[in-house]
C-alpha cells in the first residue's frame, strides 16, 4: 500500500502547504505558548509532562492507540475479558473512601444504545469535573462481577461525537492516548498536538535520503503525523519503525563520530609478539581454552597488531575465564618489548589478581609487580623504580597506577577490570605521561547485547559466551528471614565435609558506611558466638586496613578461616575454590547483577555449590528478581530479566555515560532495528567523520541535540 501523501487526522483539513522546511531542533526555541489556547495554566500542566517547546509537543508521542473499529457494545461484554467501549455518561457518583492519601473512586454510569454499565475509576477524582451528563467517552478495562457487572477502568478518554462535531483529531478508527495529568486531559492534548503539527508545516528529514530509501522508511514528516493520527494499523507500524530507527540511528551516529575522533586523535602502534611467552603460558594451563576464549584472544591480538589504539570491551559471565584473555594480551605486549598494567577496583581484587597472575607466570621470565595505595613507603619505592626502569613487565594495582609519581618506561597496554569504564579522564592522564596505551576493559557484569551496542557504542565488544567444561550450576534457594536457621544448617553440613562458606551482610546505603561495618561486626559476633561457636569465623569489610584485609583473605584461601563474614568487598573476582556455599542476608536489598556476582564466588570448585538468599521481599519487582536468580544461571539472561523489570530509563539515569534516555525505542524489543541503525551510522561516519558534508548538516544538528556537550567538538573548526 502506498504511503498517503496528505497528513492529518482522518477527515481533518490537510496540514497547511509550506515551502519552508522546519528542523525539529529549531522548534526547541519556540515555546508552546505560541499556540492559540496555551496560556500560563495549560503551559504549566504541559511542563509537568516535560513539554515546554513545540518540539517537545510534536514528539510527545501516544502511549498507545485505541482502535475504535474494535470497540465492543455493552451488550457484548463478558466477565473476565479486557474490552473497550464507547458510551455516553448518564450518571456519576463517588465510591469508596480515601486510603493512604489516594482519592476516592468514581463510578461512571455509561449507556451506548445496547445497555448500561458502571465504569469504576480510582485515583483520578479530577475527572468528576469533566464527566458531565451526555459526555461521550471511550473506556478501556476489565469486565468484573462485583455487586453486579462493572468495568474496572484502566483508562477513560473523552472523545468527540462524529455525528455532531464532524471527524477531527478525536474521532476516526484510531484514537491516540497520551500521557496526561490533572491539568490537561488527553482530549486537550490531541487538540494541541494537531494544532502544532499544522503550525510547524513540513518537517525536514535529517536522515540521508539514501539511508531512508535503503531501509524502506517513510519520511520523518509523514511518520510523525501518522504516529499521532494513524490512518491504518499498517501505516502506524511503519511510522513507529521509522521513529525507532531514527532515534537509534542518530544515537549511533554520535557514538560512531566520537569513536572516529578518538581513533584520529590517538596514535597507536603495532605490538607483534613472537609467542615466546604466550604459547608456554597457554600450554601450561591446567585446562584447555574454550572456543569463546580462543576467539576473544584472537580478536584482542589482532587489535594489538593493528596500528590503531585498541579500545575493546570483553564481557564474560562469572567464571568464564576473562583473566586468561587479559594475561594473553599482557604477555603479547611484553613479548614485543612493552609493559602491561592491570587496574582493579579494590585492593582485595588487585591482590587476588597479583597472586593468581604471578603464580601462573612463575615459570616464565616475566616480572609481575603489585602497586597499591596502602603499601609501605619502602614497598612503594621499590615498585615505582621497577616500573620506571622497565624491570616490571606487568604491573597490577588499583587507581594508584595512574597517580602522580608513577612513570612507566614503555606502557603498551592497560587492562581495566570491572566497575571502571576506562574514560576520557584516565586516557588524558596516560597522554600526559607521554603514552597512548591500548585498552582492554573487562566486565563480569553481563550486559544485554542491545545495551553493549549502545552504552559501549564507541568500543569494540567481545563476548565470552561459553563457560569452561565442568563448571557446576549453583543451587539457589530463597529463604524467608524467619527460616534462616535452615540455610545455616545446610552450611554446617558443608563445613563438616571440609569445605568453606561466605556469609554476606545486608547492603546499606554508601552514605552509611559505618553502619555497613557495624552490621558486619554484629553478624560476625552472632555467627561466631551462637551459630558456629566450634568453627573459625572470619570478618572482612571495606573499612579494615589493607594489611588486615590481606591477612584475612590469606587465611581464608589457606583454609584457616572456615566461614567468612563479609560485605560486598568480595563481590568481584575473589577466588577460593574450596568455598562451596554462600548465604546472602537481606538479599532483597541487592540488585540482580550484584547477587549474581556474589553467587559466582562459589562456582569455582569441585563440589556442588549452594546459594541461600535470605530475604523478605516487600515489592513484586524485588520478588521477581530473586525468583529469576533461583531460576537462571546465565548472567546474560539475568541481565535481560533485570532490564525488563527495571526498565531502560534507569540504566541511562547516570549521565556520565553520555547516553540519553530513549523516547520510542526499547532496546530489548528493537535489537534488529538497532543493529541496522548501527551499521548504517558507522558506514556513514566512515566516509564523513565530522558530518561536514552539506547533506549531513541537519543530521549533525540532531546528533548535537541528542548528545549535547558530549559532541560539541563536532561544531568546532
Amino acid at each position: 500500500m502506498a504511503w498517503p501523501t496528505s497528513r492529518g487526522a482522518p477527515g481533518a483539513p490537510p496540514a497547511r502547504p509550506s515551502l519552508e522546511r522546519t528542523v525539529l531542533p529549531d522548534l526547541r526555541t519556540r515555546p508552546v505558548t505560541e499556540l492559540p489556547g496555551v496560556g500560563p495554566k495549560v503551559a504549566a500542566a504541559l511542563g509537568e509532562l516535560g513539554v515546554g517547546s513545540l518540539a517537545d509537543l510534536v514528539s510527545h508521542y501516544p502511549a498507545r492507540h485505541e482502535d475504535l473499529s474494535n470497540v465492543k457494545t455493552i451488550a457484548e461484554l463478558r466477565v473476565g475479558e479486557k474490552a473497550t467501549v464507547v458510551g455516553r455518561v448518564v450518571g456519576l457518583r463517588g465510591v469508596g473512601r480515601p486510603v493512604r492519601g489516594r482519592a476516592p473512586g468514581l463510578s461512571v454510569q455509561l449507556y451506548d444504545g445496547t445497555g448500561y454499565i458502571p465504569a469504576v475509576v480510582w485515583g483520578r477524582g479530577w475527572l468528576a469535573n469533566q464527566l458531565v451528563p451526555d459526555t461521550r467517552v471511550l473506556v478501556s478495562g476489565e469486565v468484573q462481577r462485583r455487586y453486579g457487572i462493572q468495568l474496572a477502568a484502566r483508562s477513560v478518554e473523552i472523545v468527540d461525537d462524529p455525528e455532531t462535531d464532524g471527524d477531527n483529531a478525536h474521532a476516526g478508527r484510531f484514537v491516540p492516548v497520551y500521557p496526561s495529568n490533572s491539568g490537561i486531559n488527553a482530549r486537550r492534548l490531541r487538540t494541541l498536538i494537531h494544532r502544532a503539527l499544522d503550525e510547524v508545516g513540513r518537517l525536514l528529514d535529517p536522515l540521508p535520503a539514501e539511508v531512508v530509501a535503503r531501509q524502506g522508511l517513510p519520511s520523518l514528516h509523514d511518520a510523525v503525523h501518522e504516529v499521532h493520527f494513524p490512518t491504518s494499523r499498517g501505516h502506524l507500524n511503519r511510522a513507529m519503525r521509522r521513529l525507532i530507527f531514527h532515534e537509534l540511528f542518530v544515537l549511533q551516529t554520535g557514538l560512531a563520530a566520537r569513536k572516529a575522533r578518538v581513533e584520529a586523535s590517538e596514535t597507536g602502534r603495532s605490538h607483534r609478539g613472537d609467542g615466546g611467552l604466550l604459547n608456554p603460558y597457554v600450554k601450561g594451563l591446567p585446562f584447555g581454552l574454550t572456543g569463546a576464549q580462543e576467539r576473544v584472544i584472537e580478536e584482542t591480538l589482532a587489535d594489538l597488531r593493528s596500528e590503531r589504539p585498541m579500545r575493546r570491551l570483553v564481557q564474560g559471565d562469572v567464571g568464564s575465564g576473562k583473566t586468561v584473555v587479559a594475561v594473553a594480551a599482557l604477555l603479547s605486549v611484553v613479548e614485543a618489548g612493552g609493559q602491561g598494567a592491570l587496574m582493579a577496583p579494590t585492593e582485595v581484587l588487585a591482590e587476588q589478581h597479583y597472586l593468581s597472575i604471578s603464580g601462573a607466570l612463575a615459570e616464565l621470565p616475566v616480572n609481575v609487580v603489585l602497586l597499591t595505595g596502602s603499601q609501605t613507603a619502602a614497598e612503594r619505592r621499590e615498585a615505582l623504580e621497577a616500573v620506571k626502569g622497565g624491570e616490571a613487565h606487568v604491573v597490577v594495582g588499583t587507581h594508584a597506577l595512574i597517580q602522580k609519581g608513577v612513570e612507566f618506561r614503555d606502557l603498551a597496554l592497560v587492562v581495566v577490570d570491572e566497575q571502571h569504564r576506562f574514560g576520557v579522564g584516565q586516557r588524558t592522564v596516560f597522554k600526559e605521561k607521554g603514552v597512548t596505551p591500548d585498552t582492554l576493559v573487562m566486565t563480569a557484569t553481563p550486559i544485554p547485547r542491545t545495551l553493549s551496542l549502545t552504552l559501549y557504542g564507541d568500543l569494540e565488544v567481545s563476548v565470552i559466551d561459553e563457560l569452561p567444561p565442568g563448571r557446576q550450576p549453583v543451587e539457589t534457594e530463597m529463604v524467608a528471614a524467619s527460616e534462616r536457621e535452615g540455610a545455616y544448617e545446610a552450611v554446617r553440613e558443608e563445613l563438616a565435609a571440609g569445605r568453606q562458606a561466605y556469609v554476606i551482610c545486608p547492603l546499606v546505603e554508601e552514605s552509611e558506611a559505618l553502619e555497613d561495618v557495624r552490621a558486619a561486626e554484629e553478624l560476625h559476633e552472632e555467627l561466631s558466638g551462637e551459630v558456629y561457636p566450634d568453627r573459625r569465623v572470619g570478618l572482612l569489610h571495606g573499612r579494615m586496613a589493607a594489611q588486615e584485609k590481606r591477612e584475612v583473605m590469606g587465611a581464608f584461601r589457606a583454609g584457616e578461616i572456615e566461614v567468612l563474614v563479609a560485605t560486598t568487598v568480595v563481590e568481584v573476582g575473589v577466588d577460593v575454590p574450596n568455598a562451596s556455599a554462600i548465604v546472602i542476608e537481606g538479599a532483597e536489598r541487592f540488585g540482580l547483577s550484584q547477587l549474581h556476582q556474589l553467587r559466582g564466588r562459589v562456582c569455582r570448585g569441585l563440589h556442588p555449590p549452594k546459594c541461600f538468599l535470605v530475604a523478605d521481599p516487600k515489592t513484586e519487582d524485588s520478588r521477581e528478581r530473586l525468583e529469576a536468580l533461583c531460576e537462571h544461571q546465565d548472567g546474560f539472561k539475568l541481565s535481560e530479566v533485570d532490564l525488563a523489570i527495571r526498565g531502560e530509563g534507569t540504566l541511562f539515569g547516570a549521565r556520565q555515560s553520555g547516553i540519553p534516555d530513549l523516547k520510542v525505542a526499547k532496546l530489548l524489543r528493537d535489537i534488529e532495528v538497532l543493529v541496522e541503525a548501527r551499521r548504517e551510522a558507522f558506514d556513514l561516519v566512515a566516509g564523513d567523520p565530522r558530518l561536514r558534508s552539506p547533506a549531513h548538516r541537519p543530521l549533525r544538528r540532531e546528533v548535537r541535540e541528542l548528545l549535547g556537550a558530549d559532541v560539541e567538538w563536532l561544531f568546532r573548526e
